[in-house]
């Protein structure tokens, strides 16, 4: 190969806009269009390998050679077509997916890995930007119905390869709009809720319906649902909130993040005025250290609180791969999302340092006011392997607002849904299901959080489009629909790897 292009073109990102601009709006922190001019020669860097790890670590099995040489030849029409074999929605996962295969980029074992994901998220705007993205309703229909409860990544992947295939597809979900934690989870700011409008107007468009304010296993009973149609998948998520149980956890001011997101969406989307849960004026403490965490960040920076500080039980990550975490692994390295970059320049916790997070923190107490509303929240450093606090290590931290975002337990079990239906639970509390997503009473499949557990929107995807293609299997016979994954299947971890020679 002469003078390859990753050896003269370095790593550049997408740009994004001034905090000071940002902050004040909930538009999307990246400037449009900023990829445009230099996409085609971040996608000559990839090296076109014989073994893509970066596919097998892509839940979805992207076929990113393939749309980085197209991209890189300015054949973008042939590069949207490679892109949507294999992802219903890449503006999303563009936006919102941690990039594992940028991980596992061969280049990336001792160099700068492929900006994969900008260059995903620049095909995927091209797409509709070009109008390359038409609605592709089915050529013929089956007479099969199909019912998807949920209407989340899962849930409408699955309801997308299930009405171009030609079955009648409804989807029912509880919320008043379509979108489950794309709508209502995550800020705008991450992700304009436009981009998500237009996707489910182009499901109408194929013919999927969609029945809102509709909660199954309560308003309509999930076992009279199951009569009603051919096959059923369950796509609730995972929404059980995980809980701190610490004194004062039941004071007035201490919120689950859950609680407060779909909120302040609701107040960008003008459904109310202001939201009832605001830090408008407030010292915020946010507890936990994953994306919601973040997300709970940059929302109270926009709802101008007086500042915000995060707790993260986890030790502080190292800067660069681990020796414990070789390639192609999708290493656990600290990285500064814009949230925290907004914070930590609004509110830098000494002259010299920015980041707003203290990390091995365990929260031990929350103090409060005579009134029972919070004032303050303690915690102490996190022993490592028990997490528990270490005496004589206690801080306190000024809050009136705390926010909980410590992940998920399982899906809810309070519409007594798997009760109807006759569905176990594993022993996370997810729904149980078999390799192929059915849940055992016969004709009901499981996708998504539900059956997997709290994950990522792109192993969301890969599970609504897997059980689609189980789906279509069980009602027609035919093998056609594509299966990128099984339940069992996931990226290479630590764990997977053999201990470090002594």
């Amino acid at each position: 190969m002469a003078d390859p292009a990753f050896l003269r073109t370095p790593r550049l990102l997408r740009e994004r806009r001034a905090v000071a601009a940002r902050v004040h709006d909930w538009d999307e922190v990246y400037r449009p269009r900023a990829l445009l001019p230099i996409i085609g020669g971040q996608a000559s860097r990839c090296m076109d390998c014989g073994l893509p790890f970066c596919h097998q670590a892509c839940p979805l099995g992207n076929l990113i050679p393939e749309w980085n040489r197209l991209v890189s030849a300015d054949d973008w029409r042939d590069a949207v077509e490679r892109l949507s074999a294999t992802n219903n929605f890449p503006e999303f996962t563009g936006r919102l997916c941690p990039a594992p295969c940028e991980s596992a980029c061969v280049l990336a074992i001792n160099a700068d890995a492929v900006t994969i994901k900008n260059i995903e998220l620049a095909i995927a705007d091209h797409a509709w930007e070009h109008g390359l993205e038409p609605p592709r309703p089915p050529a013929r229909t089956t007479g099969r119905t199909v019912a998807v409860v949920g209407s989340g990544p899962a849930g409408l992947a699955a309801a997308q390869q299930l009405t171009r295939a030609g079955h009648a597809v409804t989807v029912y979900e509880r919320a008043d709009r379509v979108g489950g934690l794309l709508r209502y989870g995550i800020p705008d700011f991450r992700l304009e809720k436009h981009r998500l409008d237009r996707r489910v107007d182009q499901l109408r468009s194929e013919g999927t319906e969609f029945r809102t304010g509709v909660a199954v296993g309560t308003d309509l009973p999930a076992d009279t649902l199951r009569a009603r149609c051919d096959a059923l998948v369950l796509a609730v998520g995972a929404t059980s909130w995980r809980e701190l149980p610490v004194p004062g956890r039941e004071s007035a001011g201490v919120h689950q993040a859950m609680e407060y997101l779909p909120l302040a969406n609701r107040v960008v989307a003008g459904d109310l005025p202001v939201s009832p849960v605001d830090a408008r004026g407030r010292h915020v403490v946010v507890i936990g250290g994953g994306d919601t965490a973040a997300d709970c960040v940059g929302t109270a920076v926009r709802q101008e609180a007086l500042d915000v500080r995060q707790l993260d039980i986890n030790p502080q990550p190292p800067a660069a791969r681990p020796l414990t975490q070789p390639w192609p692994v999708h290493a656990k390295v600290r990285h500064e999302t814009t949230s925290h970059e907004e914070a930590g320049e609004l509110w830098p916790p000494r002259p010299d340092e920015h980041d707003i997070r203290a990390y091995a923190a365990a929260t031990v107490r929350f103090d409060t006011d005579p009134a029972g509303r919070v004032r303050a929240v303690r915690f102490a450093e996190a022993a490592p392997g028990s997490r528990a606090p270490v005496p004589g290590t206690e801080q306190v931290l000024a809050a009136d607002l705390v926010l909980l975002a410590l992940g998920f337990t399982g899906t809810d079990h309070g519409s007594g849904l798997a009760g109807q239906l006759g569905i176990g639970l594993d022993a996370r509390g997810n729904l149980a299901r078999d390799h192929r997503f059915a849940a055992g009473p016969e004709g009901v499949f499981v996708a998504g959080d539900a059956g997997r557990g709290q994950s990522l929107v792109v192993w969301a995807i890969a599970e609504g489009r897997a059980a689609a293609a189980a789906v279509d299997r069980y009602l027609t016979g035919r093998d056609e629909l594509p299966a990128p994954i099984c339940p069992e299947d996931r990226a290479i971890t630590a764990e997977d790897l053999p201990p470090l020679p002594t």
